[in-house]
Order: C-alpha cells, then structure tokens, then sequence
C-alpha cells in the first residue's frame, strides 16, 4: 500500500500496564436444573470472566422450546449447538438470569416476564448493536455458543455415516471476550456438564491493600466494592463490566481512592491520563470519557469538553499519581496537556455555564440544572456546585503540578483562579450559618455542605456553623417502584417487623421504605465519600459509623440481603436498568481504611513515602470492636490493627464499660508514619503507653499463617446470614437465614497469637492532651500501644421516625467539638493532594 494512504498513528510506545490475566479460578457454590436440559451454576459471586469446562461438554439435546435467551437464529440447519447464558441476578418471579439488568436495554415489570421495548425502537428492528438472534429474548445477551456441524447421515454417498468433525467434549472456554457474572446458564444437556469453574480475569497489577473487622456489614461493603473493582479492571477502568465497558470520568474521580488502596495503580493510572490526552481536543477540552464518544457532552460547557467534573479526570488523577507513585515523568510529560484544559476552562468555563442557564448570581437556582454532578443520590444534584468545584479542582491541580516541577511563573495563576472559584462559592453559599445554594428550594441539593467543608471551600471561621447546619438534613420515604412492590408482596407480620425497626414508614396513606441521612446512604457518586470523610474528621466518626452499618434501602445491608456480592450502580433496587456490578460509589472503601481502621497517606506525601496513622473509635463496642488495614504503597506495606480489651461478658454493657483499646502499627523499611494518638470525639485525649519490638518478627510468614485462619472462617461462612427470598407460588417475600462467607470478620495479622513471644522495649507513657491532634512520628518497626481506660457510650438515634429524621441533639448543641475550629485547616495547603477536592 502506498504511504500516503496509511492514516498517522502517532507515537508508538511500549505498552505499560500489566496483562489481563485470570487472577482466579472459582468453584460453583451450587448447580441445579431448570428444566429442559437447562442446568444453573452459582459461583457464588460477582466476577469478570468466562466459565471453563475442564472435562467438556456434553453431547447437546434440542428440547420442544428453547428457554428465553438460549435460541440462536442465524445457525445453518446442519448444526448444533449449546448456549451458554451470563448473568449477576437472577429474575425474581421465574428463577433465571435476569437479562434485563445485565444489558440494561429491555425493560421488566416486576411480573412474570420479562418486557422488550416498544415495537419500532432500534433493538425491536435488529441492527449492528442489536443482533437478530437477540430480539426474542428482548434484551441484549452475554452469552457463550458452541457450535458443531451434525453427523451427516448420508455421508459421502456410501451409505455410511459422515463422521462429524470434533466433539462437544473438546470444548473448553471461550477466547473471544470476557462476561461479567456470578450466574451461569447452561442448555441444553442431558446431565449438567463436570468439572466446571468460573475464571476471573483482571489487569494483573498487584493487589496490596486490605480491611477487616468485626462488622459484617462494614467487611460486606468493603466486599462489594472490591468485587466491583476486581470485574471492572480488565484494560481500562470500566463503569460496568458486561455492558458499556467505558472509562467515565467522573467515576475515576469518584472512586480511585479506593482502588489506590487496593492496588498498585501506577502504571495503570499513568496509562488513563495518557488515555485522555491521546483525545485531547486541538482547543484544550477534554472529554469526560477516555475515547470520544459524544456521550453526555450535552452537560458539559460546550466547545468540545466533557462534563466539567468528568473532563477533569486527567489533571487531578495526575495529581493523586504523584502523592501515591511520585512519577515527575508524567508530570513532566502531561503538563502542557493539563495547561491547555485549565486554559481552555480560563476561556469557556463562566460562558459555557451562562449558556446553560446558570445565572451568576443564581437566581431561580432551585433543582439541578445542565450536568451530571452527584450522579444517583436520592436528591436533587446540585450541578452548578459540582461544575463550579471541580473548575476549582482544576486549577488547584495544575498549581500542585507546576509546585512539583518548580514551574514557578505557572503557579500564582493557577492559585488565583483557583482561590476565585472557591471565594465565588462560598460568597453564594454562605448564609444564615448553613452553605447551601441563596434560594431556599435548592437547600437539599447534593452534595450539600460536606463536599466544600472536606476540600476547604467553607472559610474557616465558619466550619462550625456550617457543620452543625449540616445535621439538620434529613432523610425522606422513597417511591421506588421495586421497593414499592417490595413492601406491598410481604406478609403482614413482616411488615410490622419493618414498621417497628423505622425501615418502613408512612407516605402519604401508604406504607413506603425510606432513605436515612445519618443511618445509611442518600448521597451519590461524589457525596457519598465526603459524608464520611467530614463526619469521621471533624468528630463524628459515631455517625459516619451509623451510616455505614444501617439497615434498609440505601445501605450495604440493603444490597447484601438481597443476594448482592458486587456493589449496585444505585443504592435502591433495580431490576431492569441500573448494572449490578458497578464501583462508581465505591470510595467508602477507602474510608473505612482511613477512618475505621486508621491509616492513609500522607496528605502532603509524594511517592507514599509516609502514612498518617489516625484511628476513630465507635462510641459503643456493640457497633464495632476491632479494625485492621494494610495500604500498600512503593515503600512498602503500612498496617494498622485496634481493639477492644477487657469487653464485659454481657452485650447490653457495651456502651458503657470502661474498657482498654489495644493498637498495633507497622511501619515497612524506607517508609514513616505520623500517628495521631488516641482521642474522644470531643477532642479530650487519653494516657496510653508504647513500646516497639526490638527485634522484628517474619511479618510475611505472620501474615500468611493469619491469612490461612481468614480463609478458614470464610470457608465456614461466618458472615452475613440472611438474605430475601422471592417464594414464587405465594407471590411473597420472605426473610431465609442462611450462611454466607461475604462480610467474614478476621482479625488483622498483627494481633495473631505468633506475635505473643515478640520481645518488646520497655514502655514510654504518653499522656492524654486537651488539645486534639496530638501527633508523633515513626520510623520503621512493629509498635505495640496501649490505652488503659476508655469509656464507652451509648450511640446517638434521632426521635420520632428517627431513622430518616435529622438527630436534634447535634444541631442544637453548643459545643460542636473541637476538630471544625482547628486553624492548621482552615486553608487548603499546595502540597495536599488529598483535599484537592
């Protein structure tokens, strides 16, 4: 071919990132039939993909009707076949895959059957994106068909039998593509095929973080999002993984706190930034994918950018990069890229949102306008704060990068426009000791006030006001059809169970299932992070802790009492649209590293060089009474392990015993640590004492022989015991008590029984200080700290309807705490990655 034909390609580069690679091989829970041949494999949880037959498949049998989903169409008639159907839920009222969900492209009613779209709509006509063989079944399908020519019985003209061709037993696995699911359907054979196993396949980056406690809800949610994460890694950071496949973003924004914790991302992440300049428009806009896809650039400013919050993906994610992996390369080499997106927001950003009917002062600013913002929250989204926010974001990164680079004449520029945005914010929100949008119909827009009180937008001498404003949010019942039909198909004595336990309350003249502010989630994608990350800094880890472990719609409880192991893409239910398999609210894994357990990143840190050890207490040992984390970083792996001591036998003196608090802290080789020491949510400090081991024990073998007692209890199913159960002849839904491994608690390694002969220093005591944020440094080695006398303390409900009420006793209060007045984070510092935004 001539040159001149050939299209540039660009610079070609090495690929970076790690191979996908199956990082797993998963045995059926459980098999059963469904009838006509068709036979269900549960694996158990959620995972990326495909089923593989070690001992092949079984000769295929035609039955007198294919079941939905299994016919296949565009077969010659000399051949035979059998389908392989994926699938994470199965379909309430018949048993099978929910096929629904999975493509989220045909509709279900909740009834017996499953409903395709309107005659006439493109997946009704067929088409490239919908193929023929698919429309019966009304939905896009993930399936496997193996395919063989019939024995042909008139041979060659002999009067002998045509061999055919190879043998179903020869099949093994699929080789063309990858599935999402945690359920497999298999038709149609005689007998279900043997040795069967579910690969999982992700990019093979090192997996170096964990959690654990004694909470089976709080493990389950840190569960459900590491499953999610796991099935969403394979090349690129997808949203879902057996539908869109496409890098958002705002979900990168959203949720790479927690995959910096789990994994080593720096090559990965190096390769997203470079996944958005590769597409970087001439004029400086990026878009709010990693690939162009003219996919929600209506709620961007226009001129080619994405949504504002999803387009600035690349800048901060730099900047994260940096404070985890300390690569100067891809500052060096992503700079002028971040330089053209903060010029081309310079330019358009203040027009672009005029043009969409922001008014400067908003006037008339009274429900979410153009944007995306805090994508499924049960609230409005206030989007111009969101636009707004991450302009800011926007420009404080590129002051952070060029800080790094000693880019000097780039850094003022940068900040001012950055220190603008946020005044412009606060001048609006700031009002009467709340922060919310001037017009009153607005105030229960999210995020609300705890997205600017995390990232320092609110002006520090308000920060009380503002937080103490904040607990007067309340929750509201929720008109979900699921969850509306949810409550109408249960038993009566069931009902009065939820209505006693506040799940259930009156809308209107009916019974509706509500969503909390302070005991389970409403926010959404954005929010749903500073919520926890503002309670558990500044003093009320107790309630970010009631978020964490409530129950009803709108918790991880909600999802993991119906059958979920991956995290949903919505807190509520669906059954038809939103993916079952989704991280996008996945930061809350993060927090429970941070805040639960007590460890982080610095956040002035480059290169993971050093940790800040900061563990929050529960105000009650029956909420929670231990924790433990690991976060991996280049230095090496930091870990973290508290509990309880000297509990009293009876459970109802859990939230008023004095008792001890006993920590362990190791800090690797090459790395430190600051640690904050022990406090009560007021501030006060506590004596405790501390000593090091003064000879390290094989932490490696300590950590593999406490791993092999994890998994044994695993194996056990110690952990969440219930799920509901859709019983089909009764059309009822009813509670089942059964044993399940997600939400396992185990112990951190560094309280195993191996660790009881380390030799230890003698003890240095340190006292308690009114002052809170007392902190010392470490350097490497193995500490063992002691708090003799905590008083625990009853948690805090709100009153009538308290679980979707606002809690009266902190929003009336004089005394909001100390942690809101600290003045050494009244102003965000440009060396802080972690409050960027």
């Amino acid at each position: 071919m001539p040159k001149h034909k050939l299209s540039p390609i660009g610079k070609l580069i090495p690929h970076e990132i790690p191979p996908i690679m199956p990082v797993e091989r998963i045995s059926p829970d459980e098999v059963y039939p469904l009838g006509n041949g068709r036979w269900m494999f549960d694996f158990g949880k959620g995972f990326s993909g495909m089923v593989r037959f070690d001992d092949g498949l079984p000769s295929p049998i035609v039955p007198e009707k294919y079941p939905r989903g299994h016919t296949v169409s565009t077969l010659n008639p000399d051949e035979e076949f059998i389908t392989v159907v994926y699938g994470d839920s199965l379909e309430l009222t018949r048993g099978d895959i929910n096929i629904a969900v999975v493509a989220g492209m045909g509709l279900h009613d909740g009834g017996p059957t499953h409903k395709s779209k309107k005659a006439g709509d493109a997946e009704g006509k067929g088409g490239p994106c919908y193929p023929k063989d698919h429309i019966e079944a009304g939905s896009l399908l993930q399936r496997d068909v193996y395919i063989l020519p019939k024995s042909d019985s008139n041979g060659d003209g002999d009067g002998k039998p045509k061999a055919k061709e190879g043998s179903f037993a020869d099949a093994r696995q699929s080789h063309f593509t990858t599935h999402a699911f945690r359920f497999a359907e298999v038709c149609c054979t005689a007998e279900p095929p043997s040795g069967v196993h579910g690969l999982a396949y992700r990019t093979a980056f090192k997996e170096w973080g964990d959690f654990g406690s004694s909470n089976v809800r709080i493990n389950g949610g840190y569960e459900l999002v590491k499953n999610a994460m796991n099935s969403n890694m394979l090349g690129v950071q997808s949203d879902c993984p057996h539908r869109e496949k496409i890098q958002y973003g705002g979900d990168i924004l959203a949720d790479s706190p927690a995959s910096l914790h789990l994994y080593d991302m720096s090559a990965f992440y190096r390769k997203v930034v470079w996944d958005w300049g590769d597409q970087q428009w001439d004029n400086g806009a990026y878009a709010g994918t990693s690939h162009w896809l003219a996919l929600n650039d209506y709620a961007g400013i226009g001129n080619g950018s994405g949504e504002t919050v999803w387009a600035s993906a690349p800048i901060v994610m730099t900047a994260r990069h940096m404070q985890h992996y300390g690569d100067l390369r891809l500052l060096e080499e992503s700079f002028e890229n971040h330089k053209k997106w903060f010029n081309f927001l310079h330019y358009h950003f203040d027009k672009g949102l005029k043009a969409k009917d922001y008014a400067d002062d908003l006037k008339g600013y009274v429900k979410e306008g153009s944007g995306l913002g805090d994508w499924l929250t049960f609230r409005g989204r206030d989007t111009w704060l969101t636009h707004q926010s991450f302009y800011m974001a926007t420009a404080r990164s590129l002051a952070y990068i060029a800080t790094k680079l000693g880019k000097e004449d780039e850094i003022a520029p940068a900040l001012q426009l950055a220190t603008s945005v946020k005044n412009r914010i606060s001048d609006l929100y700031l009002h009467h000791g709340t922060f919310l949008p001037p017009e009153g119909g607005a105030a229960q827009l999210s995020p609300g006030p705890e997205m600017s009180l995390y990232s320092r937008v609110v002006p520090g001498q308000e920060r009380c006001t503002v937080l103490q404003g904040y607990f007067r949010r309340k929750g509201h019942t929720w008109p979900g059809s699921d969850e509306n039909r949810f409550v109408q198909e249960m038993s009566k004595a069931t009902l009065n169970e939820m209505i006693e336990s506040g799940e259930v309350t009156k809308r209107g003249d009916k019974w509706s299932m509500g969503w909390s502010q302070w005991h389970g989630f409403n926010e959404g994608i954005f929010a749903v992070r500073y919520a926890l990350k503002t309670l558990s800094d500044n003093g009320f880890h107790n309630l970010a802790l009631s978020k964490a472990n409530g129950f009803g719609v709108g918790t991880f409880e909600y999802m993991l009492s119906h059958n979920a192991t991956t995290h949903w893409e919505s807190w509520w239910r669906s059954e038809d649209l939103y993916s079952h398999n989704h991280p996008m609210l996945g930061a809350t894994a993060e927090w429970m590293v941070s805040a639960v357990a007590g460890v982080a990143l610095h956040p002035t840190t480059t290169g993971g060089k050093e940790v800040l050890f900061w563990p929050r207490f529960p105000n009650s040992a029956s909420t929670i009474n231990y924790a433990g984390a690991t976060q991996g970083t280049r230095r090496g792996d930091f870990s973290i392990a508290w509990r309880f001591e000297g509990l009293p036998e009876e459970g109802k003196d859990y939230d008023s015993a004095v008792v001890k608090i006993h920590i362990r802290l190791f800090v690797p080789p090459d790395g430190r640590a600051v640690f904050r020491l022990p406090e009560y949510s007021n501030g006060k400090g506590v004596g405790s004492t501390i000593k090091y081991a003064t000879r390290l024990p094989d932490i490696e073998k300590v950590k593999t022989s406490s791993f092999e007692e994890c998994q044994r209890r695993r194996t056990a199913k110690e952990g969440f015991d219930y799920n509901w159960e859709y019983v089909r002849k009764e059309n009822t839904w009813m509670k089942v008590y059964r044993k399940k491994a997600i939400g396992t608690p185990c112990e951190s390694f560094l309280f195993h029984f191996s660790l009881d002969e380390t030799a230890w220093s003698s003890t240095e005591t340190l006292a308690g200080s009114s002052d809170n944020g007392s902190e010392i440094e470490l350097s490497p080695g193995l500490y063992d700290v002691m708090v003799d006398e905590w008083q625990l303390k009853p948690e805090v409900k709100g009153t009538k309807d308290w679980r979707i009420a606002s809690i009266k006793e902190f929003y009336e209060s004089e005394d909001i705490g100390p942690y809101c007045s600290d003045t050494d984070t009244f102003e965000w510092n440009i060396e802080d990655a972690s409050h960027l935004i």
